[in-house]
């Protein structure tokens, strides 16, 4: 029996504890496999500038998704969610059935139709935050933690957040850790093998 003990404790390798480390998630952040030809993505995959979209590296599989946009410098932008067939390299999104996004004028586009519209005195301006909610059915937006009540619907497939910058915009994405709080049921992107 001790015999048996010994060898059990000598499996372990030099008193380690037996288990095997998980590997880590990565974390959510803008692709730099799917972007525009002329985009710069800097800050750990959080900051883009130059000119056309980028993904970011995980698709919107949960229910009710949360993620925010920092502009920091104004230009031509845009934010929203879009499937990997969207033309990145195509500035303003929205004009055809693969991106849902909102652009810097405050119109929400998809397939080339205005869906919603922010109202004239809540325009995002620099240093603003952004946020955007996504349920599979229908995108929100909310300006610095406030719900702009302006909803708008119509993208299908599997989506995952995209950004789009032009004539010197520069936007930071943020992933998780948000300025402002989530909407209630809403939470940050997770990859698919945390859902499960």
């Amino acid at each position: 029996m001790a015999a048996l003990f010994t060898c059990c404790l000598g499996c372990c390798g030099d008193g380690g504890t037996g288990h095997i480390p998980l590997k880590e998630m990565p974390n959510v952040q803008l692709d730099t496999h799917h972007m525009g030809t002329d985009v710069v993505i800097v800050k750990s995959g959080r900051r883009i500038c130059g000119t056309g979209g980028c993904l970011a590296n995980a698709p919107l599989h949960q229910n009710k998704s949360y993620f925010e946009f920092k502009i920091q410098s104004t230009g031509i932008w845009g934010i929203g969610v879009a499937t990997q067939k969207v033309n990145l390299n195509q500035v303003p999104m929205g004009q055809d059935i693969n991106s849902l996004v909102l652009r810097h004028d405050g119109s929400m586009y998809h397939n080339n139709e205005e869906k919603n519209r922010l109202p004239a005195n809540s325009l995002p301006q620099e240093g603003d935050i952004v946020g955007i909610t996504y349920d599979h059915v229908e995108l929100n937006l909310y300006l610095n933690g406030k719900n702009m009540h302006c909803p708008a619907s119509g993208i299908r497939g599997t989506v995952f957040p995209v950004v789009y910058v032009d004539d010197s915009a520069i936007l930071d994405c943020q992933f998780s850790d948000f300025y402002h709080t989530a909407p209630q049921g809403f939470e940050k992107i997770l990859f698919e093998q945390q859902i499960f």
